[in-house]
């Protein structure tokens, strides 16, 4: 019931009977919505163009005052909560969590199913005689403005921001309701000391330890379950993690406190199993426990604790600026948990050291109370009882006090220890002088090995920087072996990193290694001060790559875990990467990509990373508190360390060698579609993505792109999902593939097949159609302002500046002014030109149009599928049946990287 009301109150009210008019007025002003139901919770949040906010902040005031709420509203609804339930019904996430919620006292909320489904919403309701509107109206009744709170950031002056509330949101009724209180704790004594085995969907095992706990947030200055989690979840050389992870046995490990209620709350370790960690479960309990023990007898430590407050200040007081959206849906959801004088800060200062609280805590992390969820597909066939919602497999079995002594006994003997001291927070905050105003990324060097951008913090006088090394290695990509062998490099790379760079992410300095279409990415973000020891540290241990074979073994057995899992993708997922494989022109499939993996032995492993670092070219990117000098100095230490050490690997690559991701182009008024089943046929849902080939990266082009899609993207989703009910998951957006811009319908359903889904979208274009030419000159204009608007939003943080430089730089666009200059440009637009360029790229029937439709049957519809592999193809459409020979046929567009007029590596 309360999702379904929170979905309810999207649709209409009196004030604006319209439906969903709120949303509509939202999308068409360049702004976002949303909300989100929580155990004691709903939050409802949206952001807008600054001139369309007072219209916006109204509509949005009317949820709360005389929603409407339509018998015929409801019913689609309650449609749409079913569907977005069918699509959690194979997830393991939520599998496990109802299942955690099963296995507690049958009397609390806590047990309830988390979200609704046809049987809960219309089905059941049915039969005892309810009708669903009425309970709807009885439940908003607990939307009193006496459980309310409000959060609104605006560019007015406060007295403005005020005044704007109290006339719009004064009609709120208080109709004078208490507060939702959970009844204690939803755990009795039968639900404690359990052993749960748990069948997922997924390959993969995973271990969760979980303890009922005080909530934490009774006690928010002392911060216990910060320095515990700290401790319990630490990565460094001593800790849990790192002892089960050099045995194999382990993946990752995360600990903490997880709960939304001020009532009851959970401490948890969780992990995600080797197949040899499966084996080792009881040690893995013992070791924990034998952990908890250190921690009692060693006891607690205030240099420990005064660490983590002097990082929390400094995050606090060097936090980056984020979208208002989420400004406001963070501090609202502070408001009922802390006193107003708190309401900004909320539990993220701890500052009294109290060790009493740690061990109140610490001590009810016991064997008298513990629970673990153990999954793993090893206990098909073995499991005795199913979740009613889910119809998840487990089977539960005791676990005494007694029982956890004996695995503690026979736990690893390694010595575990507290961590030592952080090297990696910060000394020196001080701001760089910047001499020469730089507005947008130059070349600062350049040589054969690398090529160096750079750009000082201009705008938000902040201590940090970001790092971008692109290591292009054309022997990467070039077949399915290339690419999991470098796929399992950069693994390992974070894997022998972890231990010692676990430090540098605590004290706000991040780094991530990645795989791109031409070799891999290092970056690295956060305070400049120290950031050239994580940096060595990286490049050293690129240069000294060895391979560990019992480190290769366990990361090669998950990545294979991970490729299988491909088949348990939601169907619309399935259906994008369908689309990616059919338009990159070097892309391997995921089953020839689990083929290579499983027959890489790392003897072969280690003979193919000389091969691939002996042609390398690095493209850096260095933007913030940095001055130019020093720039240069960490581009000529990357390549001492790399190219110019003692038996490096790493070899210089001939301009002629660089590689390029290019893009097939399909053919104009001809529909290719490409028709396969679900990897999973348990899976229910089907999807199709229709996707529409507009053209390559053009200025005038691409604003025209984008006004279409900001036009059509509401009233697409009101169509398709709201009136005809296809599906939960519908969007229509932009795509960007490599230069290239599309535009894309997606929609994933059960109750229609993709062949049928494709024909409305069809249908939806050719409707919309009237809506473009009927389109007002009062209207046309209203939204190239909101785009204009859109456009010109500032840049939040050195990251989001970042990025859409180095996007920039490694599309090979290089239009650092694209903003300006689409603006520029959408100033002079005609409507009657985007009339033109809507004939003549996206309509139906229009000359340009090119369409791709990639279609999934699920399970429901396997004899639809049947039915439409025998259908010869209709006119004007091209049946898709061998993927590449398709793409051999077909011409590339012409890479933008390194065209006329850009800067080159030679």
């Amino acid at each position: 019931m309360v999702l379904l009301t929170e979905h309810m109150l999207f649709y209409a009210s009196e004030k604006y009977p319209g439906e969903h008019e709120y949303t509509k007025y939202i999308t068409e002003h360049g702004g976002s919505y949303n909300a989100y139901t929580s155990s004691e919770t709903t939050n409802f949040f949206f952001d807008v163009n600054v001139d369309n906010f007072e219209e916006a902040l109204d509509r949005f005031a009317q949820f709360f005052i005389k929603p409407l709420m339509s018998q015929d509203a409801v019913l689609r609804e309650i449609k749409a909560v079913d569907s977005e339930h069918k699509k959690n019904l194979l997830s393991d996430g939520w599998r496990m969590y109802q299942l955690q919620k099963h296995l507690a006292s049958k009397d609390h909320p806590y047990h309830k199913f988390s979200t609704g489904s046809w049987e809960t919403l219309e089905t059941k309701p049915k039969v005892r005689g309810l009708d669903i509107r009425l309970e709807l109206l009885k439940f908003y009744e607990n939307y009193s403005a006496n459980l309310m709170h409000l959060v609104v950031y605006g560019k007015e002056s406060l007295d403005c921001i005020q005044g704007l509330v109290e006339r719009m949101f004064s009609d709120i009724k208080n109709t004078d309701q208490r507060s939702f209180k959970c009844p204690s704790h939803p755990l009795s004594e039968e639900h404690l000391q359990l052993l749960v085995k748990a069948l997922p969907i997924e390959e993969g095992d995973y271990l969760r330890i979980i303890w009922p706990i005080i909530p934490s947030i009774q006690f928010y200055k002392e911060g216990p379950c910060r320095y515990l989690s700290h401790l319990i979840g630490h990565e460094g050389e001593g800790s849990i993690f790192h002892i089960i992870k050099e045995l194999g046995w382990a993946m990752n490990l995360m600990a903490g406190e997880s709960t939304d209620s001020n009532e009851y709350s959970f401490f948890s370790v969780s992990m995600r199993l080797t197949d040899a960690g499966h084996e080792h479960m009881e040690d893995i309990v013992g070791l924990i426990f034998k952990y908890l023990h250190l921690l009692k007898e060693d006891g607690v430590h205030e240099w420990i604790f005064n660490e983590l407050v002097a990082i929390n200040e400094m995050e606090f007081h060097y936090q980056d600026k984020v979208h208002p959206i989420n400004y406001v849906m963070h501090t609202v959801s502070t408001m009922r948990l802390f006193p107003p004088e708190e309401w900004l800060v909320g539990a993220a200062l701890p500052s009294k050291y109290a060790p009493q609280r740690i061990n109140m805590i610490l001590d009810q992390l016991s064997p008298e109370t513990v629970r673990i969820f153990w999954e793993s597909k090893k206990f098909e066939g073995s499991t005795s009882s199913a979740e009613p919602w889910y119809n998840t497999p487990y089977s539960v079995e005791n676990v005494t006090p007694s029982v956890i002594q004996q695995w503690i006994k026979k736990a690893p003997t390694e010595k575990l220890h507290l961590p030592k001291s952080n090297i990696f927070i910060p000394k020196d905050l001080s701001l760089k002088e910047v001499h020469e105003k730089v507005i947008f990324p130059t070349v600062l060097r350049k040589s054969p090995l690398s090529q160096l951008w750079y750009k000082p913090d201009m705008l938000f006088s902040t201590p940090k920087v970001h790092i971008i090394i692109d290591f292009h290695c054309p022997l990467s990509s070039h077949s399915p072996e290339a690419v999991v062998a470098t796929e399992l490099f950069v693994e390992l790379l974070v894997d022998y990193l972890n231990a010692y760079a676990y430090d540098a992410q605590i004290a706000g300095l991040f780094y991530s290694i990645y795989l791109t279409s031409a070799g891999f990415q290092v970056s690295l973000g956060g305070y400049n001060d120290k950031m050239r020891v994580l940096l060595n540290a990286i490049l050293v241990q690129i240069a000294n790559f060895e391979v560990k074979p019992n480190r290769f073994s366990a990361l090669k057995e998950t990545s294979v875990k991970d490729y299988q899992n491909f088949n348990f993708r939601q169907p619309y997922s399935q259906a994008s990467y369908y689309v990616s494989l059919i338009l990159e022109d070097k892309r391997w499939p995921v089953a020839e990509k689990l083929e290579a993996l499983s027959k890489l032995e790392s003897d072969s492993f280690a003979k193919f990373v000389p091969h691939l670092l002996s042609k390398t070219f690095l493209e850096c990117y260095v933007q913030g508190n940095i001055e130019p000098s020093e720039a240069k100095s960490v581009v000529e230490e990357i390549e001492n360390t790399i190219f110019n050490a003692p038996n490096s690997l790493f070899k210089s690559m001939s301009p002629s060698e660089y590689l390029t991701k290019r893009i097939v182009m399909l053919e104009n008024e001809l529909k290719c579609y490409y028709q396969t089943e679900g990897l999973n046929q348990k899976n229910e849902n089907s999807s199709v993505i229709q996707y529409i080939q507009v053209h390559q990266d053009d200025a005038i082009l691409n604003i025209k792109l984008e006004l279409f899609s900001l036009i059509a993207s509401q009233p697409a989703f009101n169509q398709l999902r709201t009136v005809e009910q296809l599906g939960y998951i519908t969007s229509l957006s932009m795509r960007f593939d490599y230069g290239v811009l599309a535009l894309q319908v997606v929609i994933q359903s059960t109750v229609k097949d993709p062949s049928y889904l494709d024909g409305r979208v069809d249908e939806f274009f050719k409707m919309f159609e009237s809506k473009i030419y009927e389109l007002s000159d009062k209207d046309f204009k209203r939204n190239v302002k909101s785009l204009i608007d859109s456009k010109l939003e500032k840049f939040k943080n050195l990251w989001e500046e970042s990025h859409f430089y180095w996007g920039e730089i490694e599309a090979g666009t290089l239009k650092f002014d694209r903003v300006e200059s689409e603006v520029a440009l959408l100033r002079e637009l005609k409507k009657e030109e985007f009339i033109e360029y809507f004939d003549q790229y996206i309509k139906v029937d229009a000359p340009q149009r090119r369409t791709l439709s990639v279609q999934v049957f699920g399970g429901n519809h396997s004899a639809e599928f049947k039915k439409a592999i025998a259908e010869a193809d209709p006119p004007k459409m091209y049946r898709v049946t061998d993927i590449f020979g398709f793409k051999r046929s077909r011409p590339l567009y012409s890479s933008l990287k390194g065209g006329p007029g850009r800067i080159t590596m030679d």
